[in-house]
Order: C-alpha cells, then structure tokens, then sequence
C-alpha cells in the first residue's frame, strides 16, 4: 500500500536529544525533488519522517530542511534534503531495509539514476562502523562531498567526525556537489 496524505494520520513528533553520542550516531539522510500524491516536498519529508517509528527507528536529532538545486541535472525540480539522528534496535542491513519499505510506501520507483524521486532515504553513517559491509558501505561514500547532507548534519551535529578526521562543519564548507544547498525558508 502506498502512503499518501489521505492516509497519513499521525503528526511526527521528534525528541531533540543533546546527549546524543556521535561516535555511535545512526545518521539518516532524506530528500525529496517529487513530491507526488503530496501537497509539497515538506509535507512528504515529514510524513516520511512520522512513517520512522512504525519501522522501529525514532528520530532524535533533525536538521531544517535544505533546498539545492537538482543534481547532477539542475533543469530537474529543485531538493529538498535534511538529516536526521536515530535510534533504533535495526543492524545496519537491517535499517537499509526499513528505509527500503518506507520509500516504497511513499511511491519511490527506482530507475535512472539521479531520476527526481517522491523520497530518497540514504544511511549516512552507522556509528563508527567504517568499510565495506557485504555490500553496505558506511559511512556513505559520497555524502562528505555534498552540501545537502553535510550542510544539515552540521546545523545539529557540528562535531560529527568523518573516518578522514574532517567534522560535518568542515565537510559542509568544502562540498564540491549542492553548493547552493541552504536551509529552506
């Protein structure tokens, strides 16, 4: 069954955790340049972000949401991105899977690559876990080069530190893809 606004009930409620541990954060990234059976690509971001606890991830830590331009087509519909700290019981595999059911829920059909899409939902990191996972690679390979991950994981986690020894601030400022990714107004 896919999601849609005529059957999302629940408002997302998200607990702002100060105490959250980055040598062990779980780092979720989402965006959205479809907005599909959605009013706009905010109302899908955070219906996708109510959807979380139903798959036994809570959301701890968010981000605003971001807008950049499409990438690597930017005559594509404009991003909208954020970033989120969870918790969750999920191992690694286990989480890309649920992330894998909530895009299917929310109509995310895979297909050309960078294609626009009703919800992309990235595993960003996995606590400290580093390298080649059967197939999983953490932290992700490409996130430290784009300004839409790494400009809203700044916003609330500055410090994150990337396995190179760069934090998420000095990441966000030398992202090479989405610079002109800058929180939504």
């Amino acid at each position: 069954m896919e999601i849609g606004p005529e059957n999302m009930d629940v408002p997302v409620t998200v607990e702002m955790d100060g105490d959250v541990d980055l040598d062990e954060a779980v780092i979720v990234a989402l965006g959205c340049n479809d907005k599909g059976a959605w009013r706009d690509c905010r109302e899908a971001l955070e219906a996708a972000l109510a959807r979380f606890r139903s798959e036994g991830i809570d959301v701890v830590m968010r981000s605003s949401w971001w807008r950049s331009a499409a990438w690597p087509d930017p005559d594509e519909p404009p991003f909208l991105n954020g970033v989120v700290v969870v918790r969750t019981a999920h191992d690694p595999h286990g989480l890309m899977a649920a992330l894998g059911r909530i895009e299917e829920a929310f109509g995310r059909r895979r297909g050309a690559r960078n294609a626009p899409r009703t919800l992309d939902l990235d595993l960003i990191a996995y606590g400290r876990l580093s390298g080649d996972l059967d197939g999983l690679i953490l932290p992700h390979p490409r996130a430290a080069e784009r300004k839409f991950v790494m400009g809203p994981l700044a916003e609330i986690a500055p410090e994150w530190e990337h396995p190179d020894g760069a934090h998420a601030a000095e990441l966000a400022e030398r992202a090479t893809i989405g610079q002109d990714a800058a929180p939504a107004r």
